[in-house]
């Protein structure tokens, strides 16, 4: 097998190179294109400045900063876009070569990847499969849009090394190159203040099984699986759909070897972690035993943000579920959790369509406290319907802090709160990371 060192040499040699973003993954593109390649130009463009000095950035190496950074980008053979860049025009009106970390990782090592997309659930899964696979003695590692860039683990990649990879819509919407192991979770309105539409949205997911071959393996939703068959080995997915490949239903996993989930063991809540425990399940038996799979299963963790238990204040069970920015997750939200009396609603206002909460909203028995702009949406569609049930235990607070403390008042002892805003935190706050973090800060302060 090629090092991977010497595929990223061999990738840029002879090329004028832009690193364009200066986040996470573009300070390691430009690490590893430092460390071992020799580019016949090197440089880094982004919309805020660069301290050079800071970043040991020597000074044969251009900076590009403003708002023009986008200009220069024909002026390169070949471009890193971080994923978190919007390109300014489209890719067939630049004569450069467009690419990424996660391109050229994936040209390297895709017969050894499983990737990860959907609208939610990725990161669950993603850490779930790592989890059963490291705790089972699998050589592997985790990257992607976990927040660990996949150039930080490539150095000493051997033939048996599993990557486990979380990709976004940002990540694949480029894409040539898919993961011989491809799983696509469910597909909600997301992120249409980028592509502008469903269908732009779904064709940048899809990229993670269009480029696949003919003996790799997708595992993919049944309501958005093609009516061609990709691979010889496509299995659909289902907690509804019980005619799918892998249908999931009260705590059992029906497939080719039906699986018990141990419920009263595990520490994922709801139906829609079953789903997840489901495809976990059947990639990950692909390497290993099922009772070493049950075994890591039952000492998995839930990652922080996603119906997170925070405390008990006040009587009150307060759990944070800040990765909410869909209706479907802030329904499962108020399924999964036991006994909620409040749920906080509401973020930034992207204009996705509230219909299908409020539809629940209006026959479920819970508080509702709407915030932000999305959440006074939200709060004058309930109060326009004449078929919403109880108005009097709808409420709208303009930020957090007041939904929080109106929470800790109107939530009977003994039940529970649960933030799960489905709406974005842009604009608000830095990211739903700290939008958890502030929620719980303010549990901790009542």
């Amino acid at each position: 097998m090629k090092q991977f060192s010497e595929y990223i040499k061999d990738y840029t040699d002879n090329k004028t190179i832009c690193v364009l973003g200066f986040g996470r993954e573009g300070k390691s593109t430009y690490k590893m294109i430092e460390k071992y390649c020799s580019p016949k130009a090197l440089a880094i463009a982004d919309l805020n400045d660069i301290d050079r000095e800071a970043n040991g950035i020597p000074e044969n190496v251009d900076l590009i900063c403003g708002k023009d950074y986008q200009q220069c980008l024909d002026r390169f053979d070949m471009v890193f876009k971080s994923p978190g860049i919007v390109l300014e025009k489209p890719v067939s009106q630049l004569k450069c070569q467009i690419t990424c970390e996660t391109q050229v990782f994936f040209e390297c090592f895709r017969e050894q990847i499983i990737g990860i997309t959907g609208t939610k659930g990725k990161s669950t899964v993603t850490s779930l499969i790592y989890h059963v696979l490291d705790e089972s003695g699998i050589d592997c590692r985790i990257a992607g849009n976990i927040g660990i860039p996949v150039f930080d683990i490539a150095e000493g990649m051997n033939e048996d090394t599993i990557v486990v990879c979380e990709l976004s819509c940002h990540q694949l919407e480029y894409m040539t190159v898919s993961p011989k192991y491809a799983v696509f979770l469910n597909l909600y309105e997301e992120h249409l203040d980028h592509y502008g539409t469903m269908w732009n949205y779904y064709n940048a997911k899809k990229n993670i099984y269009l480029h696949q071959q003919e003996n790799d393996v997708l595992l993919i939703n049944s309501e958005i699986a093609p009516k061609e068959r990709i691979t010889w080995n496509t299995y659909t997915v289902s907690d509804k759909n019980s005619d799918a490949d892998i249908f999931v239903s009260g705590g059992m996993v029906h497939c080719t070897e039906p699986y018990a989930i141990p419920t009263d063991k595990v520490k994922l809540l709801g139906t829609h972690n079953h789903y997840n425990i489901a495809v976990a399940y059947y990639i990950t038996t692909m390497f290993i035993r099922e009772e070493d799979f049950t075994k890591a299963l039952c000492t998995f963790s839930p990652l922080a943000h996603r119906l997170e238990y925070v405390d008990t204040v006040h009587g009150i069970r307060w759990y944070d579920d800040s990765i909410s920015t869909a209706c479907a997750t802030a329904i499962s939200a108020v399924q999964s959790v036991p006994d909620v009396g409040t749920v906080l609603i509401g973020g930034m206002d992207r204009g996705i369509d509230y219909a299908p909460l409020v539809d629940f909203l209006a026959k479920a028995d819970v508080r509702v406290i709407c915030m932000e702009t999305s959440g006074k949406r939200v709060y004058d569609m309930i109060l326009a319907r004449d078929s919403f049930r109880n108005k009097e235990r709808v409420h709208y607070t303009d930020h957090l802090d007041g939904a929080v403390k109106l929470a800790a008042e109107i939530t009977p002892e003994g039940m529970s709160c649960v933030m799960s805003p489905a709406a974005a935190s842009y604009g608000i706050f830095k990211n739903f990371e700290e939008r958890g973090d502030a929620f719980k800060k303010l549990v901790a302060e009542l």
